[in-house]
Formats: structure tokens, sequence, C-alpha cells
């Protein structure tokens, strides 16, 4: 193995996107998320604009929304990256990285739901999901956050690496954009069920296999057994084919059970079980937000094993 003799060779090598890689979840950890212009909130609000403009309830006019959207940006990253390959990947990257925010937002929760201050973590869990809170108890507002843990670990971590490790720092644009599009839009509603389709199709096929190795490295670093078997026979019962995977096997891997009713915009969903075991509690937002940062941690490990590799 003949690695790289300067920093220089270190950084443009096989070694380049681990290292990137490392360089901005150290970023994430330290700087968290920005409080001001973060890009994802002024591309959510240039969205929100494009959609009211564009959105005739027709297939078509979802295509050039999201074209609108999403394709300025991204060819504006892969047309930067060659200026400095290494240093654009890593700001790109932590700018679509929410490793940070997500175990802040669910600590948020966990504590007010620990010390007893329910209405407080009614609150803060209804910053994160799209369900009606107001109406949780205890166990509801833990179940809550724990799933929206679970889920948004492969979108606002793992997809976004996966991406990353395959196109750099475009990649992990692409894949937060076309993600916060799906959020935005993706709904069978009559506003959205024509428009938004396009949206919601391709963060399908951009999430189909880093969800499933989002699923796996639960599954490895839990209760192995429960979690594999829980993906296999609860995964295909869940509506989203990629939440299904991966929240089963988290609900597995933690030993919790997940899913059940849920109200959404008024009415009640009854979805199907997501994992064994008892109901969460506020203990179980912890472990939940331990298996989201050992996973973080086995995937850097492996691009570095990668990375040694090649080299």
């Amino acid at each position: 193995m003949n690695l790289p003799g300067n920093p220089a060779e270190l950084l443009a090598g096989p070694l380049a996107m681990p290292l990137a890689a490392l360089s901005a979840v150290l970023l994430d950890r330290v700087l968290g998320e920005v409080s001001r212009f973060h890009p994802l909130v002024g591309f959510g609000n240039l969205a929100a604009a494009i959609e009211k403009r564009l959105n005739r309830r027709s297939l078509a006019g979802g295509v050039l929304a999201w074209l609108l959207a999403v394709g300025p940006w991204v060819a504006l990253a892969f047309w930067l990256r060659p200026l400095a390959p290494f240093a654009i990947d890593v700001v790109l990257l932590y700018f679509a990285l929410g490793a940070q925010s997500l175990c802040e937002h669910a600590e948020a929760i966990a504590t007010p739901l620990r010390e007893g201050r329910l209405d407080e973590a009614r609150q803060r869990v209804g910053w994160i999901v799209s369900r009606e809170t107001t109406g949780l108890d205890e166990s509801g507002v833990a179940k809550a956050g724990v799933e929206s843990v679970l889920e948004n670990g492969n979108d606002a971590i793992f997809g976004t690496l996966f991406w990353f490790a395959l196109l750099g720092g475009p990649g992990a644009v692409l894949f937060r954009l076309a993600n916060t599009l799906d959020a935005m839009w993706g709904y069978r509603t009559e506003r959205f069920n024509l428009f938004g389709r396009f949206a919601a199709r391709f963060d399908d096929a951009l999430n189909f296999i880093p969800a499933r190795l989002t699923a796996l490295t639960y599954a490895l670093l839990g209760q192995t057994r429960t979690a594999l078997a829980c993906w296999r026979t609860q995964a295909p019962g869940w509506e989203s084919p990629n939440a299904g995977p991966v929240m089963s096997a988290g609900a597995g891997s933690l030993g919790v059970l997940l899913g059940g009713a849920a109200i959404y915009h008024g009415q009640e969903e009854i979805r199907p079980p997501l994992g064994a075991g008892p109901a969460p509690v506020a203990a179980d937002l912890d472990r939940a937000i331990a298996l989201i940062r050992r996973s973080l941690w086995l995937w850097l490990g492996v691009f570095f094993v990668i990375g040694f590799a090649h080299a």
C-alpha cells in the first residue's frame, strides 16, 4: 500500500473523500446548524415561492418546478468543485448534514419529557414531526420522537453521506434538496397529488440504496436478530418504501414498539406496528440518539477502510 507522501497528495488521493467527510462531520458537531441564513431555509423559501407560482396541479408543472428549484444549485456546485475540490466538498457537506441539529432537537424533547414537563415536550416534538402532538401522552411523545430520529437519521445524515461518497459535495446537495422538496411537496393531497409526484418519486429513487444501508447499520449496532426480523416482516406493510426498512430495523434494534395510531391533518391514521417490545419512554430517545451517533462513526470508519484499500 503506497500512501501519499505530502498533504497535497493526501487531499487529492483516495483518502480525500473520507477526510472531507470527517472534516464536515466535525464542523457540524462543533458549530452545529447555521442559526441565520441557513442555505436549506433559503431553499425552502424559494421552493415555496416556485410552488405558489407553478402549481396548477399537474405532473408537468411539478417536474418543471423541481428542475427550477434544484437544477441551478446542483449545477453551481458541480461548477465550483474543480476550483478547490476538498474545501468545496467539506463546505457543501457541512451545510447538507443535519446530524448535530437532529440530536439537539431530540435531546430538547427527551429532557422535558424525562423531567415531567409534558406540555413542553409536546411542543418540541411538534417542531420535527407532521402529526398533531397536542393530545399525546408521554409514550406518544417518545414514540413520535424516536420515529423522527430514526427516519431523519437516514434523510439528514446517511443518505447525504452516501451521495457524498459517490458524487462529492454536489451529490450531498442534490440529495438534501431533493429530500427537502419531497418533505414539502410529496403529499397525496388534492394540492400536491400530481404536482408533488415527481418530487416524491425522485426522492424514493435517490433513497432506495441509502435507506437499506441505514437499516443494516441500525441492525448491526443493536439487537441484530430482532431488527432484521422486523425489517423482513414489517417493512413491506409500511406506506413508504424507504422509511419502512429504516424505521422497522431501527425500532427492532432498540427493542421498542413504534407505529400505531397517529393524527395527521385532523384525521387519524392506523399505521402498521414497527419493532418489538414495550412502548418507548424518554430514555429510549436517548438510546435512539446514541444509535445515530454510533452509526455515523461506523460509516466514517467504513469510508476510511475503503480509502486505505484504494490507497
